[in-house]
């Protein structure tokens, strides 16, 4: 994780033998202006960002770059003092605070890309030939550390092209940096374009979850390529030679912690993970859902509430939904595009717009799946209202289009087939 990386320099210094990747390398990973000379050099779209020591230049940083911006400590552990922020005032707040985690780094502030899907990707690298372990589609929004968000392997939602280029900025960029072990590197889809969001030259938290659904042990390998053996040698099946679907998905501790905001940022909340498999996407989901210590309904009645952007997109979901027999409430846009597009919706008042609202619902057990999308700041106060409510009560809360979907098939394939049991080595029989 990241204390070997913090650390390493100052163990090369004193003269400890450092095996993998060199800590100049580590340093080039970490040091964002020199990590973004590599990035110029090789072509590779990210972000627009900057780094500062101060209230003046972080401001002026932003202005360049243009809100919403996702602002952090450099060198950090879980995300730790990461924030997405909307103006100057939440920007002079936040430097105040950070410079107590960041010490002598700089603070970086990049444009935050709302509404982006985000990949992680695991490889093997041993200084002349890369291998790609797994990548991984968040299925929540972009924004939201990885070590929160559901993720599916393989993708579920992107071009071929865009599979093509993290592939290829994946081997380019563990090339350049010369790593000898693991590496993840974290990616951003919108607008057809792919930007790199980060890259550690180091194993990942996704590691296990790789090494489980695809049958390729990557850590014991990462330890043979750190004391010097080669990739070539080996066989490694291709990470998307598989036939079945696997969900990772976060525990989360919001029933142990009241007090603790749940809506999910930058910043790692989560206290562990657990994995679903299986041969369909809402098989898998529904599996990790339940392990994840959550339960999707089989029927009741679902509140929605979209932002504008999603409303067109929002339809189909909740057409499926009512089709499967759920009762749909919704908030006053919402629900007038989805009874002009046939589908029966109850309007019912957002947090502070009257009484009763969808928080009365939800603690009067009226409501049994909440489906909100946020999309700026005051969405996601309201959020925050209507999500405490449901981790009180244990309702199921999915802030975006794409949770939405995974969890209609779970709800679809749970109502249908209902849940079969089949151990985790039956999936590879046919491939030994």
């Amino acid at each position: 994780g990241q204390t070997p990386l913090n650390i390493a320099t100052l163990l090369k210094n004193a003269g400890v033998k450092i095996l993998g990747t060199n800590p100049d390398s580590i340093d080039l990973a970490e040091d964002r202006k020199k990590f973004g000379e590599i990035l110029d050099e090789l072509n590779i779209p990210v972000p627009r960002w900057g780094t500062a020591f101060s209230v003046e230049e972080a401001l002026d940083v932003a202005k360049e770059v243009g809100y919403p911006v996702l602002v952090r400590p450099s060198y950090v552990l879980g995300g730790r003092g990461m924030e997405i922020v909307y103006d100057d005032d939440g920007l002079k707040m936040y430097v105040g605070k950070a410079t107590l985690v960041s010490g002598d780094h700089p603070i970086l502030i990049d444009a935050f890309l709302e509404d982006a899907f985000e990949f992680d990707v695991d490889a093997l690298c041993d200084g002349e030939t890369v291998h790609i372990g797994g990548i991984m589609q968040h299925i929540e929004e972009a924004g939201i550390h990885s070590g929160d968000s559901a993720c599916v392997l393989p993708p579920y939602r992107i071009s071929s092209d865009a599979m093509e280029d993290i592939v290829r900025i994946t081997k380019s960029l563990a090339l350049e940096l010369n790593v000898k072990g693991l590496i993840n590197l974290q990616f951003a889809f919108k607008d057809n374009q792919v930007y790199v969001l980060e890259v550690n030259p180091r194993a990942s938290r996704t590691v296990p979850f790789v090494s489980k659904a695809t049958n390729v042990p990557l850590a014991r390998i990462a330890v043979k390529l750190v004391v010097g053996e080669k990739l070539k040698g080996m066989k490694l099946n291709p990470w998307d030679d598989i036939s079945h679907i696997a969900v990772k998905e976060a525990v989360l501790p919001f029933n142990k912690f009241p007090e603790e905001s749940i809506f999910l940022s930058p910043e790692m909340k989560s206290t562990g993970e657990v994995m679903g498999i299986s041969s369909t996407f809402g098989g898998s989901f529904l599996r990790a859902t339940i392990s994840a210590g959550s339960a999707l309904p089989e029927n009741g009645q679902v509140f929605i509430s979209v932002n504008d952007q999603d409303k067109m997109n929002a339809i189909p979901i909740a057409r499926d939904l009512s089709e499967m027999g759920f009762e749909i409430t919704a908030t006053f846009g919402t629900a007038r595009e989805l009874n002009r597009n046939g589908i029966p919706a109850h309007q019912i008042f957002k947090v502070g717009e009257g009484r009763p609202n969808v928080v009365d619902g939800i603690k009067n057990g009226e409501i049994q799946l909440v489906i909100n999308t946020p999309l700026g700041e005051q969405s996601r106060y309201d959020e925050e209202a209507i999500g405490r409510t449901c981790i009180q009560k244990g309702i199921m809360v999915i802030t975006t289009l794409s949770a939405a979907e995974a969890a209609v098939r779970g709800i679809r394939t749970q109502q249908q087939r209902g849940l079969e049991v089949k151990s985790l080595q039956d999936y590879f029989r046919h491939s030994e």
